[in-house]
């Protein structure tokens, strides 16, 4: 992929400011990591959770992330020292922000969390696969053109309560990709790719 592409990109997630969540609740921050698998082809990195008893998304799909430490100098600095941690890739020295998502406040398990994220979008700066981890048992790059495609759109039934709800999900690859990620995901492709609906 060309530099004007990655700037395409850089440009169209830039044309909003991203909104801020409001209140003065503990941070996370998220990062959607793309890299360039073969000329013109991008991949989007997931990781698959390690399963804790107190985490609630414990063994979910997602991105790689977490909690803000008071030594982050930002939630971008929380962003790439997760994504360290987690699957062994430094941003810091391998990659390139290219944006930041809308902040979201964290659901769990059907229920508010006291916990706003932040999403920021970067590139790798070369080839890299990254490792599994205590935190991260499964990394997943997923190919763009895959996860855009109408026919990755499904339902996953979840069980809340007494209900069962059926919400909006990606499917590809055995994985289900829903919830918090999903929705971070469509705010990522409203912004760079609003014509994949």
């Amino acid at each position: 992929m060309s530099a004007q592409h990655w700037e395409a990109i850089a440009q169209a997630l830039a044309r909003r400011s991203p909104h801020a969540a409001e209140g003065a609740v503990p941070r996370a921050a998220v990062a959607l990591v793309l890299r360039e698998a073969t000329p013109g082809t991008l991949e989007l990195l997931f990781i698959r959770r390690a399963e804790h008893e107190r985490d609630p998304w414990s063994g979910h799909v997602g991105f790689p992330g977490g909690r803000a430490e008071p030594e982050d100098a930002s939630l971008e600095a929380t962003a790439v020292r997760e994504t360290r941690e987690e699957t062994r890739i430094d941003l810091a020295t391998e990659g390139a922000r290219l944006g930041a998502l809308d902040e979201l406040r964290a659901l769990a398990r059907g229920r508010p969390v006291d916990l706003v994220i932040a999403p920021f979008v970067f590139r790798l700066l070369r080839p890299t696969e990254g490792e599994t981890t205590h935190e991260a048992v499964s990394l997943h790059w997923l190919p763009l053109e895959t996860l855009l495609d109408p026919a990755a759109r499904s339902l996953v039934e979840y069980r809340h309560e007494r209900a069962t709800l059926e919400l909006p999900c990606l499917r590809t690859r055995g994985l289900v990709i829903w919830g918090l990620t999903y929705r971070m995901f469509e705010n990522f492709r409203e912004l760079v790719a609003p014509d994949a609906a």
